[in-house]
């Protein structure tokens, strides 16, 4: 497989890097093709605004949905914005790789978000009509692919599980699982978290990294989290609402969205 791996954070001796270099490691030891984007050594640009769209004129205001559009239809994104683009079309899988602050990816990691999914690319494709509402959460450009996390938490396991103080985690990384790489069309794989990275030691190093390594031996096989496919007949178009007949009806909330859910 070609595998990407787009690492966001910013201390080079940090455990996140030990273990993005275990990952790479083992992923070429099984024969993969890998390349890395490192957001912070790259000196990635993170804030959208009028340089991201050179096509745009002076005088016109930025929307930058409609922007983003224009110079995706005419090939004149930035270079760093393309140049990501075409890793992501390379690649047979993408892992995102970050710490989890304040219950989010970083800012840098988001923001190469924002400009690499560009509108035409990752979104805004496909037809809408009575019977398809665009090439999404399910389809997509990046239909095919499979995408993961891994993430480090300062938190204990105990605070992210299902009536753990933080909320628990599948819920926390929704919102990237499947709003960021279930959107596109990605097959998304179960996260890979570490908790209580802040206490750890260097007992507590191998242990860690030998669960990571089995992750990545599986990356081509690991069944990918069920998420229900929106134009899969699961959603009533146009109000892409869950059809009455599927689901608790008096629950609401993310589990609604995997197949076969009841709550």
């Amino acid at each position: 497989m070609k595998i990407l791996l787009v690492f966001a954070h910013p201390e080079s001796r940090s455990l996140n890097a030990a273990l993005r270099d275990v990952a790479i490691t083992e992923l070429e030891a099984q024969g993969h093709e890998v390349r890395v984007t490192d957001l912070y050594a790259q000196g990635w640009k993170s804030a959208v605004d009028r340089t991201d769209f050179p096509v745009l004129a002076s005088d016109t205001r930025l929307i930058p949905a409609t922007a983003s559009k224009k110079s995706f239809e005419a090939d004149a994104l930035t270079e760093d914005v393309k140049a990501e683009i075409a890793k992501l079309i390379w690649a047979d899988a993408l892992i995102l790789q970050f710490p989890l602050w304040w219950f989010a990816m970083p800012a840098i990691l988001k923001g190469w978000v924002d400009r690499v999914f560009a509108y035409g690319f990752a979104y805004g494709v496909g037809e809408h009509s009575d019977k398809r509402w665009g090439d999404r959460y399910g389809d997509g450009t990046l239909v095919g692919k499979r995408a993961m996390l891994i993430v480090t938490a300062g938190g204990w396991k105990e605070h992210y599980a299902p009536r753990g103080v933080n909320g628990e985690i599948d819920d926390l990384l929704f919102p990237i699982n499947h709003g960021i790489l279930y959107y596109p069309g990605y097959d998304v794989l179960p996260p890979f978290v570490i908790y209580s990275v802040d206490r750890f030691g260097e007992a507590d190093f191998e242990p860690a990294a030998q669960r990571l390594r089995e992750r990545m031996r599986t990356l081509a096989t690991t069944q990918p989290i069920p998420y229900r496919r929106q134009n899969g007949g699961d959603y009533l178009i146009p109000s892409m609402n869950l059809r009455p007949d599927l689901g608790d009806q008096n629950t609401t909330g993310f589990k609604l969205h995997l197949s076969g859910s009841k709550s």
